[in-house]
């Protein structure tokens, strides 16, 4: 039969593929029968429990340093006073509250760094398992810094935390990649993100003024500069965190059904706007007393928009584009390039603030726009799609040939439903065949 007859035959009523009584086969699954088999339980349970000892730590340790920071600093200064007899410097204080913050993604650099070797050595499971250690030393240095009047306890728990969070950031996402079927591989992938939030939502909880129980003294300085009082910026930071959460999670839901680059590059181009809008704001602040409150609007919308897409997407796409034996190593660059930037902008923003006032946010604004745009023109979609057919459709966009694929990835690819072990060179085989 020619294939054009063969693949136009109807097949609604042959059961001939079904094979002699007694030979075992069975009729092909539904759709709906094969997406439950997808989300069985224990892979529901591997990826919560994952991300839960992993980047909800992350996300709280994010968050949790904000609210106790007069309180760390009276520390530091009355151990400093015991050491010497003499209260500390402000600027020495202020250099040792900026090492304790921006030392945290020092460490995470550090852990990006080690995580290929040591995953390398342990495999992915075990390393998230090991990783625990990190926290875990780093919880007690920190517990006991107050009994132990040594504040370089504090320090140093708060480095080993970002160790622990650089290895939880390139490993997880990695781990959920590979152990997910590609049907459900977005939305598996957005539990990183999604914890993420949740522990940035958490320690933005445990600091209210009415769980600490003590005189809340922590200012926002975006929060300040939009005008909003001192006494509700707290309640203003939380609602950050839930805007956060309820983001992430409406991405995963809908990221298999819309796709990575709508989200990504949707996130990319609202952030852009609400950029723009808080902009406009903050310059008109001062004719309306209800401008503010539309000033906090902007800002709950660049931190969703971001959470939609941007926040968690590259996490999935990082896993996608790259080959497992590759994986490792794009991890650690990706991870580079995140913490080395976190760092940056913590280091930088207060001097752009001060320069450009009210207009700093333009800055983001424009990076933005060469984002979206950038994602437009050079990403594909990925979306149910292998390792193979990710690479052909770049080799498309760039007239190149796809790269070889190894035995590794394709042995990974039938397991999660892949087409096997030959897909990957179906289109070099049918230009050898027309040779022939």
């Amino acid at each position: 039969m020619d294939p054009r007859e063969l693949s136009s035959a109807p097949l609604t009523h042959d059961r001939s593929y079904l094979g002699p009584p007694g030979s075992g086969r069975k009729p092909p699954e539904c759709h709906h029968q094969r997406r439950r088999k997808d989300w069985s339980c224990s892979l529901v349970a591997v990826s919560l429990v994952g991300a839960l000892g992993s980047s909800f730590l992350y996300g709280y340790n994010l968050s949790v340093v904000n609210a106790p920071t007069p309180y760390i600093k009276a520390f530091y200064n009355e151990s400093w006073e015991r050491r010497h007899g003499h209260p500390i410097d402000p600027d020495t204080l202020t250099l040792l509250w900026s090492v304790t913050v921006s030392i945290f993604a020092i460490g995470g650099l550090v852990g990006t760094l080690i995580a290929k070797k040591i995953g390398k050595f342990l495999g992915r499971k075990n390393t998230l398992l090991v990783n625990n250690g990190f926290a875990i030393s780093a919880a007690l240095l920190m517990a006991f810094a107050l009994q132990a009047e040594a504040f370089e306890m504090l320090i140093v728990g708060r480095f080993i935390m970002g160790v622990d969070g650089g290895i939880s950031l390139s490993v997880l996402p990695m781990y959920l990649n590979e152990i997910s079927p590609k049907e459900i591989r977005g939305s598996l992938g957005q539990v990183t993100a999604i914890f993420i939030c949740i522990g940035v939502f958490t320690g933005q909880l445990l600091g209210l003024p009415e769980l600490l129980g003590k005189i809340w003294f922590y200012t926002n300085s975006i929060f300040g500069k939009a005008g909003i009082p001192q006494e509700k910026t707290p309640y203003v930071t939380l609602s950050t965190g839930g805007v956060e959460t309820l983001a992430s999670i409406f991405s995963g839901l809908v990221i298999e059904r819309l796709g990575r680059r709508p989200l990504l590059i949707g996130g990319f181009g609202l952030m852009a706007v609400f950029f723009g809008a808080l902009t406009v704001t903050l310059v008109l602040q001062d004719h309306a007393a209800w401008i503010p409150y539309l000033s906090i609007v902007c800002i709950l919308a660049v931190i969703a928009a971001f959470c939609s897409g941007p926040g968690g997407i590259p996490f999935i796409l990082t896993g996608e584009f790259f080959q497992q034996s590759q994986r490792p190593a794009a991890f650690i660059m990706a991870g580079t390039v995140n913490w080395l930037s976190n760092f940056a902008v913590g280091l930088l923003f207060p001097f752009i603030q001060r320069s450009l006032d009210t207009y700093c946010f333009l800055v983001f604004a424009a990076i933005c726009v060469i984002g979206a745009l950038y994602f437009y023109f050079v990403l594909p979609e990925t979306k149910n799609r292998t390792h193979a057919e990710i690479s052909q459709e770049f080799a498309k966009r760039n007239k190149a040939s796809p790269p070889e694929e190894t035995g590794d990835t394709a042995v990974a690819e039938k397991a999660n439903g892949g087409p096997g072990p030959d897909s990957s060179s179906t289109l070099d085989n049918g230009v050898k065949d027309r040779a022939v």
